[in-house]
């Protein structure tokens, strides 16, 4: 079997977990005797673009004559059975779903975010989950309140993108949205069931579980929609009505809101910032730790900092926002009851020591039944294989 994974990375300043999913799904696709090919571009490629190249810029998210030429030739020329997309924007164009179908080829997508209806991809903005483009045939509010880049004529570029590549997307044989909740952000958007089958991120296995330590990890871009604020608020309400045996928050990474955890860690007590920090080092922390906190407030993809926790062994506490209010459960951590600092504070009091062990144990259990790279691969295998029987057996 021969599949092209196509993707169209973004920046490299700003570190995407789609990436790394990409990266995982091919080696671990090769590794089982699957022949996976990348085709790969960069948002880093626009700052070298001149002349007609960043003119024609402002169309190639509808139509990218490059990519569609190119695609198209190692289509032929290699003899693809699968094409595998993750994220057509801005330079690829899913234009490429159309030339894949008109060649034979069976195409299937990775749903990561919610661009199919969103043109910032994440329901959020100023600050709060905002859905107004969800059920929209052409989200003109994304045009109106300039939501992709902040910019009013991108978005205007992206809503004319969304509306025009509608019917682009039946063509797909298969969406492969990260989490059930994704999956309802799709039969919301009008895509049949028959079209989709779920199938989750995964991480390498880092080996046995060890026994949890103490405190709670936060490991994640330093932003508004990670919740870094409402965690702190949390840790502040927890701290006032007592604390308890957790003792320390440790907050690791880098981002717009970086002075004020720098601040928030030298007026809280308990707080501990270390910056943006190596795999390896985020490893030992959370292998340190008691708990790892995962505050969302956006509909977020499959977190990998989810996937991580429960590989190693570590109950995850998260809010009942998006999908990490279905990957966050109280069999493997603590699902807070609501978005208030009062939330998460109760859900930090509850974490006693037994109670911990117990769901860090069960995490690394259903990592062990569900999410490591031999059962997420063998998944998507069996993925390629029915849609290449089904489009085989079309008139």
């Amino acid at each position: 079997m021969r599949v092209l994974v196509v993707h169209n990375d973004y920046v490299s300043a700003n570190p995407s977990g789609e990436r790394r999913v990409v990266n995982d799904d091919l080696r671990n696709l090769n590794a089982a005797g699957v022949d996976a090919r990348p085709y790969i571009r960069s948002s880093d490629e626009i700052q070298g673009l001149t002349g007609a190249a960043k003119a024609e810029l402002a169309l190639r998210p509808i139509y990218s004559r490059e990519d569609v030429a190119k695609v198209g030739q190692i289509l032929r020329d290699d003899k693809i059975d699968v094409l595998h997309l993750h994220n057509p924007y801005p330079l690829i164009s899913p234009q490429v779903v159309r030339v894949a179908d008109a060649a034979g080829v069976a195409v299937v997508q990775t749903v990561h975010n919610y661009r199919m209806a969103c043109v910032n991809g994440a329901f959020f903005r100023d600050g709060e989950i905002c859905t107004r483009c969800a059920t929209k045939r052409v989200p003109l509010p994304a045009a109106q309140f300039g939501c992709y880049r902040d910019s009013r004529a991108q978005s205007v570029a992206m809503t004319a993108t969304l509306a025009v590549h509608r019917p682009t997307w039946k063509l797909v044989d298969r969406f492969l949205p990260v989490t059930a909740f994704m999956v309802r952000h799709l039969r919301d958007a009008g895509i049949p069931a028959a079209q989709i089958t779920p199938k989750p991120n995964t991480v390498d296995d880092p080996g046995p579980a060890t026994a949890p330590g103490r405190g709670v990890l936060f490991a994640g871009r330093l932003v508004e929609e990670k919740g870094i604020r409402l965690l702190l608020a949390a840790w502040d309400t927890y701290q006032r009505a007592g604390g308890g045996w957790l003792g320390e928050l440790t907050i690791v990474g880098e981002g717009p809101l970086r002075l004020e955890v720098e601040r928030a860690a030298r007026a809280l007590p308990g707080v501990r910032y270390l910056g943006p920090v190596p795999a390896e080092r985020v490893d030992e922390l959370m292998r340190a730790a008691a708990l790892v906190a995962v505050p969302s407030l956006w509909f977020e993809g499959f977190p990998m900092t989810v996937l991580e926790a429960y590989a190693r062994g570590r109950a995850v506490l998260g809010t009942p926002v998006g999908s990490v209010g279905t990957v966050v459960d109280g069999e493997v951590g603590w699902r807070a009851d609501g978005t208030e600092p009062e939330d998460l504070a109760a859900a930090l009091t509850q974490a006693d020591r037994v109670t911990v062990t117990a769901r860090g144990a069960a995490a690394r259990a259903r990592f062990e039944t569900s999410y490591t790279p031999e059962v997420v691969t063998k998944q998507l295998i069996a993925i390629y294989e029915d849609v290449l029987a089904l489009r085989r057996a079309r008139p």
